[in-house]
């Protein structure tokens, strides 16, 4: 909680010196990314298998990615529960792709390899969800893991 209320401060700070402060999902990301709580999960090698849920809000998953076609990669499921604007947040700027239900994919509206107040986020990808359950695939890349936060950013987000 102090983290979080010293980065709210310097995200103040920097508004007051004619900077845009940053916004709340990008400084509760980057205590998660920083301080946890984590949780460790397996990514699904296949598109048919069970993929573990990072669904679970103010965490940040540390996801064990597994040999794919190509290098590491996997999938995990994210269960929405909210409408709207949602960002999220990796430790290493690996190639990810989210589909719904019906596996139609979800484009990003925005993506970013960097936010200037975290040096923990290496991929900030903002992107809007309805209710129901999300895939998210990663890989093919060398890279053996990677840490996700997903902030739900919509009007009336709660700590």
């Amino acid at each position: 909680m102090k983290r979080s209320s010293l980065l709210l401060s310097f995200s103040l700070l920097l508004a007051g010196c004619g900077q845009a402060a940053a916004p709340e999902s990008d400084v509760e990301a980057c205590e998660h990314l920083q301080e946890g709580p984590a949780v460790a999960v397996t990514a699904a090698a296949t598109a048919d298998a069970v993929a573990p849920s990072v669904s679970e809000p103010h965490k940040r998953y540390d996801v064990a990615l597994v040999s794919v076609s190509g290098g590491k990669g996997g999938s995990v499921s994210f269960a929405s529960s909210d409408q709207g604007h949602h960002v999220l947040y990796l430790s290493t700027d690996v190639p990810v792709e989210v589909r719904d239900g019906s596996g139609a994919v979800v484009a990003f509206e925005s993506t970013a390899t960097s936010i200037s107040s975290c040096g923990e986020v290496k991929s900030k990808r903002e992107l809007e969800l309805g209710v129901g359950t999300y895939r998210i695939t990663f890989g093919p890349t060398p890279t053996a893991s990677v840490s996700l936060v997903m902030e739900y950013a919509g009007e009336g987000h709660a700590h």
